[in-house]
């Protein structure tokens, strides 16, 4: 039977009706970015990196499938009037000051705004520092060469065996994904959407090795 592509994000294998069975694919539920965080909704996990967020291993396994997930549309929270601040309460609204909150200079608040801005910056480096840590893939090791493993290259996801890899026996990106202003694409083939689930349909465009053990 003729073999297609897995739909499920973070799976990506192919496979035919005839050999798919209960647990041979491994998926997340949806995405969701906010404050440039990445973070996956089934298992929490996050990072701010895209690609590294693309390489934590999915939580969930079932059957591979051809239907798309339904992903929620992002939701835009109606802004709320801001009143005129007086004198008295601009050091007391720092933290309740949009411009401030972004990191944005605010002549209200002056230093108080880069200070507020130097904290976030910080707080966000040692978070993503954290991220690196936790998503980082372990260390190649040598495995039997009749071993299934599972290619971790972008945009591949397939099962093999050593004895049958080659130098062009997968398909990937080798990247890097390019997430910006709405945006989502791979610099490799210079092709970009506006929905995640079209991302990560968009075709590999380059040949080589599968790996298991991709390096960070």
């Amino acid at each position: 039977m003729e073999k297609v592509r897995c739909q499920r994000i973070g799976c990506n294998a192919m496979f035919s009706e005839d050999d798919n069975p209960d647990g041979s694919c491994t998926y997340h539920d949806a995405p969701i970015f906010h404050d440039g965080i990445k973070e996956w909704s089934c298992c929490k996990k996050r990072s701010h990196d895209f690609s590294l967020f693309l390489e934590i291993p999915g939580c969930k396994t079932g059957k591979h499938t051809t239907e798309k997930p339904v992903l929620p549309k992002a939701s835009t929270a109606p802004k709320q009037p801001v009143s005129a601040p007086t004198p008295t309460a601009n050091l007391s609204s720092k933290d309740t000051c949009p411009r401030c909150r972004q990191g944005f200079f605010c002549s209200d608040h002056g230093s108080l705004a880069k200070e507020l801005n130097s904290k976030s910056a910080i707080s966000a480096s040692s978070e993503s520092n954290q991220d690196l840590q936790e998503s980082k893939p372990p260390q190649a090791k040598i495995v039997d060469i009749n071993q299934l493993q599972i290619c971790k290259n972008m945009g591949c996801g397939k099962s093999f065996k050593e004895k049958d890899n080659h130098d062009t026996a997968c398909s990937y990106h080798p990247g890097p994904p390019v997430f910006h202003d709405r945006m989502r694409g791979w610099k490799c083939c210079d092709i970009h959407v506006k929905e995640f689930d079209e991302f990560m349909s968009i075709p590999p465009c380059t040949k080589g090795w599968h790996n298991a053990d991709p390096v960070s």
